[in-house]
């Protein structure tokens, strides 16, 4: 008798327990949504009861069950990013845009080795941009632009060969424009209405952080 009786104290326990908290990536993605303000309901499939993310809506996963895209763009959505989302080890799509985001870009978004696209553009996310995203280096796409940042552009990101697109315009970003690595084919346009934002830089005759103090 001493055997069933464990294995049904055993499933007992598992259903007392949500089961998505044995999974980092449902963890991470649901603290998000805990943060976020959602009128429009966009998150209500996000179950903390169900074994991993990958049925959630605006969730796509891989093969191996990996979170690999989170597509929150105009959904109408306020509140804040958070660090958990560096947990997310596979994600390659963060898709955030034209919402109500406030706060800042968490550093640990540095930890996304996978991504392609960070696509936070058209919010109200302030703070400064870390420096921490030059070690996205399989990165193509990073557009913060229409936002409240500050600070000086990371030269950090200047070591992201595979970096295709960079848009910061409308921020309050201070400094110079770089010019090496993969900035040296981004349009000037990319970078305006930054008041303080100077540019394009030339090397060696500038501090880059000009203007920031």
């Amino acid at each position: 008798m001493a055997a069933p009786i464990w294995l049904w104290a055993f499933s007992v326990a598992l259903t007392l327990v949500p089961s998505v908290f044995g999974n980092s990536e449902g963890d991470a993605l649901y603290t998000l949504r805990k943060s976020l303000t959602d009128p429009d309901n966009i998150l209500q499939s996000w179950d903390p009861n169900l074994v991993n993310p990958c049925t959630w809506f605006h969730i796509t996963c891989n093969q191996n069950n990996r979170v690999t895209r989170v597509d929150l763009g105009n959904s109408n959505l306020s509140g804040h990013l958070v660090p958990e989302l560096g947990k997310l080890e596979h994600l390659q799509y963060l898709e955030l845009y034209k919402n109500n985001i406030q706060g800042t870009i968490p550093t640990e978004l540095g930890n996304l080795k996978s991504l392609i696209s960070l696509d936070l553009y058209n919010n109200n996310i302030s703070g400064t941009i870390p420096p921490s995203l030059g070690k996205l280096k399989s990165l193509v796409f990073l557009r913060l632009n229409d936002n409240k940042l500050t600070g000086p552009i990371p030269r950090e990101l200047a070591g992201i060969s595979s970096l295709k697109v960079v848009d910061v315009s409308n921020n309050d970003l201070c400094g110079t424009i770089p010019t090496s690595g993969p900035f040296e084919h981004i349009p000037l346009n990319n970078f305006e209405k930054n008041p303080r934002l100077e540019g394009p830089e030339l090397l060696g005759l500038a501090s880059y952080d000009t203007n920031c103090s």
